[in-house]
């Protein structure tokens, strides 16, 4: 009977510790970005994760989109990140930046549990990096 609890205890133990480390290596969830005025929430999407911003400060517009009928429209709830193509470390793909209208070749990857940094460049070259904290 010992044995028996003591092998329920290690599998329990066990599966607990694989669920963690899936949770950590799985982006999936809602971030803070950098500096702390927007909330993104990062789903599965295809074979990889897209970002959508949940909340903003203020009446964030999209006032620098290209295409002028979407100006007036709040960024929340506007896909940001399209990270569909896993490479490596992380996923590849499109990063949409409302504060300049401009959508740039992008990329994120989990550096941490709570920590996902975010690129997006210009050429493969010119490149902006961004650490975003997991909200628990």
């Amino acid at each position: 009977m010992r044995s028996r609890l003591g092998l329920t205890a290690l599998v329990t133990a066990a599966v607990g510790f694989l669920s963690c480390t899936a949770r950590a290596a799985d982006p999936a969830g809602l971030w803070l970005t950098e500096t702390g005025s927007s909330r993104i929430r990062v789903a599965p999407c295809g074979s990889g994760y897209c970002g959508t911003i949940v909340s903003a400060p203020g009446k964030a517009l999209d006032a620098k989109n290209p295409d002028p009928a979407l100006r007036t429209r709040s960024v929340v709830g506007v896909q940001i990140l399209d990270a569909r193509q896993q490479d490596g470390s992380g996923y590849s793909g499109s990063l949409y930046n409302p504060n300049d209208g401009k959508t740039y070749s992008g990329s994120l990857r989990l550096t941490g549990p709570n920590t996902l940094e975010v690129s997006g460049c210009v050429m493969s070259v010119f490149c902006k990096r961004q650490s975003w904290t997991r909200v628990n």
